[in-house]
């Protein structure tokens, strides 16, 4: 079977900048960062973690009608105006979404958070459902994203929800390439949403893993620093408009990038730490797809979540089949750990990048760690060739994933 070659012509975003791919991209460029301290989170006992990224309050009722708003979480909110500005920018026509030749693949680690502490708080105290809306259960749905933009746009054709944490938006991406590809869809809206939410920082807290710099909270997560101590998790949605190359084309729709190679394996050896050769394996995977070599990835976006075991892994894997020091660098700085919206959020990004022929720095990379070896390390905004790109995504439960991306269409 002749694969279709998989384009992508729309991006849209809603991050701890606010809604829209330029804010995101402003943040970015302006070196600035979404993190915050959570007052809030003080109240629960035990918690050592106060700090996040979450996204500004949106007027969800000035932009989306009550008729599908009422199901939807916060995530679900982010993502449909994510999807909505993603498939503007793309140009899909109406009759197009509803042809049944679009489909919907949009992660997230779960359904809305704080929607089960709604559901439960009302639930508990006297075992009632009596002030239970049905609307609860489409907000807490696992594949509550995937099913919300589907009916927000009109879209008919297949619908997907990958639910793996922080490698959500990235399985998202490369599952609709991968429905492109074997012609099953001409076009896929997909990538990721997750809300900021205490049971969430609860988590990586109980793991040990998250940071706990209150002092300075405009100043973590630190990746690939030799001062950093952990992850700062943030919200918010990426979507992308990923369409094959002869639907692209026939449209006129402007093309920001090629999807040359998805790439995916499963660390077995842990369910939580990460490992150098599953990376390195789920990286060479992507560049044997797309048929290219070390030496012409032009950059890495890395995971990089600022903990120590899984920078130094990371940045040795990309050493390891990069076969010198490739330029890298981590958005987890400015819009810290997005979860089941990172890759989608971080590949809008990375997009940016390619238009603009520059790379972005680390955010708080001032002393880099000699465990994170082996990579050029980038610190300050930096103008560059780029071509052909790679995005990691790495996640709790041994999910390891990589995609290739390449700019020039040929």
């Amino acid at each position: 079977m002749l694969l279709k070659r998989v384009v992508i012509t729309g991006r849209g975003a809603v991050s701890p900048f606010g809604a829209g791919v330029k804010p995101l991209c402003d943040g970015i460029w302006q070196g600035r960062s979404g993190v915050r301290i959570m007052e809030e989170w003080r109240q629960i006992d035990g918690l050592k973690s106060y700090l996040a990224a979450p996204v500004p309050e949106l007027d969800a009722k000035a932009e989306l009608p009550r008729a599908i708003r009422r199901t939807m979480g916060d995530m679900a909110v982010y993502a449909a105006l994510a999807a909505r500005e993603a498939v503007h920018e793309a140009g899909l026509a109406e009759n197009f979404l509803a042809s049944g030749r679009v489909g919907t693949v949009i992660g997230s680690t779960t359904g809305s958070p704080q929607a089960y502490e709604d559901f439960y708080r009302m639930y508990f105290p006297a075992k009632s459902i009596a002030e239970v809306k049905s609307g609860f259960f489409f907000q807490i749905m696992s594949h509550s994203c995937a099913a919300n933009v589907s009916l927000a746009l009109g879209i008919k054709g297949e619908q997907w929800a990958p639910a793996s944490a922080c490698t959500s938006a990235a399985q998202a991406l490369g599952l609709a390439y991968l429905l492109i590809s074997s012609g099953r869809q001409d076009a896929v809206v997909c990538g990721g949403a997750d809300e900021v939410h205490h049971t969430v920082g609860i988590v990586f807290d109980v793991l040990k893993a998250a940071s706990r710099r209150h002092a300075e909270p405009l100043a973590t997560p630190r990746p690939f620093d030799i001062a950093r101590d952990g992850v700062v998790c943030g919200g918010g949605s990426g979507i992308l408009v990923l369409e094959s190359l002869d639907s692209a084309r026939a449209r006129g729709a402007e093309i920001y990038a090629e999807v040359l190679g998805f790439g995916q394996v499963c660390d077995s050896t842990h369910i939580a730490n990460p490992h150098q050769d599953a990376m390195a394996a789920a990286m060479g995977n992507a560049m044997r797809e797309a048929q290219v070599t070390g030496g012409e990835i032009d950059y890495v976006n890395a995971h990089a979540t600022g903990t120590l075991q899984g920078d130094s892994a990371e940045a040795k894997a990309i050493a390891q089949v990069a076969g010198r020091p490739v330029p890298v660098s981590s958005c987890k700085g400015h819009i810290g750990h997005t979860l089941g919206a990172a890759g989608a959020l971080e590949s809008i990004i990375l997009l940016e990048m390619l238009q603009r022929q520059e790379i972005i720095p680390t955010l708080h990379l001032e002393h880099p760690d000699p465990e994170c070896c082996g990579v050029d390390l980038v610190r300050e905004v930096r103008r560059a060739n780029l071509n052909t790109v790679m995005k990691n995504n790495f996640a709790l439960g041994g999910v390891n994933v990589a995609l290739i991306y390449r700019k020039r269409i040929k």
